[in-house]
């Protein structure tokens, strides 16, 4: 256990898991509380929001699970009210939650694209409307939103809509790293590459290449250091972020991708 984020507290979206293993977001919530932070952990399935609080109260973590949809404006609101009256404050906001649908415009429903894109990208919206206000009133707050390589390579597959989303990701930090700087708040984006998560076992990314097995060994040789990242990169690399030791960082996009974005510059 260590102290790098004691006291703080971390409000963090998606920090359950889609399923066996560790997303990012489960990983960077126990990280945080592993760092001394009291965390706020939010996701949709409440089974997976529980499960990430006991790992982190079982290690002697401070930690409340929520339930929440962040795509709607309403639940993002009763969210930060509720983290406001367990802990007082919130000292860094970490946006995680994302999707991905595998497509391009011929491919995918109209509805597939506006959920994708509220899920994505409204959601920092909502949490940031809520939150910029009490980071305000403190003086300093951090911000780190969860984007993509995605945003500024090929994937290899056509995936438009979660390409786009990233984008928007990355054009969203830096409006807020900007304009929110001389209030103390900092905005940083993380832009993972080709990851061995619990998102890309669950069908939609695996249909692409025919096989769980086919999918890992694809994705492993892409990388220039020859394996896939995983959540704890992201975590660690969060925590780095979270923490007053970036205190001098902002509106930065950090890539976590082994080296396979300087194959095409």
């Amino acid at each position: 256990m260590g102290d790098r984020l004691k006291d703080k507290v971390v409000f963090v979206t998606g920090a359950g898991s889609v399923g066996p293993g560790w997303g990012n977001g489960k990983a960077a919530a126990v990280q945080f509380a592993r760092e001394g932070a009291r965390v706020f952990a939010l996701d949709i399935n409440r089974e997976a929001a529980e499960e990430t609080a006991e790992i982190i109260r079982s290690e002697g973590g401070t930690v409340e699970a929520d339930v929440c949809d962040v795509s709607q404006a309403d639940a993002v609101k009763a969210s930060v009210a509720r983290a406001m009256e367990a802990f007082g404050r919130i000292d860094v906001l970490h946006n995680n939650v994302g999707i991905i649908d595998p497509g391009g415009p011929e491919d995918l429903t109209e509805e597939q694209w506006d959920r994708l894109m509220a899920i994505n990208v409204k959601s920092l919206y909502l949490t940031c409307r809520e939150v910029l206000p009490i980071m305000t009133a403190q003086g300093k707050g951090s911000i780190i939103n969860i984007s993509s390589i995605a945003s500024t390579h090929s994937l290899g597959y056509s995936c438009i809509s979660y390409s786009a989303s990233k984008g928007a990701v990355n054009a969203f930090t830096r409006d807020i790293a900007l304009n929110y700087a001389p209030k103390g708040i900092r905005c940083n984006t993380i832009l993972p590459g080709l990851m061995n998560t619990p998102l890309i076992h669950k069908g939609n990314v695996t249909g692409v290449y025919g096989s769980t097995e086919a999918m890992v060994a694809a994705r492993d040789a892409l990388v220039p250091l020859g394996h896939m990242g995983d959540g704890w990169d992201v975590a660690h690399a969060a925590v780095f972020l979270a923490s007053d030791e970036s205190r001098f960082i902002t509106g930065i996009e950090l890539v976590l991708d082994g080296g396979i974005t300087l194959k095409v510059r």
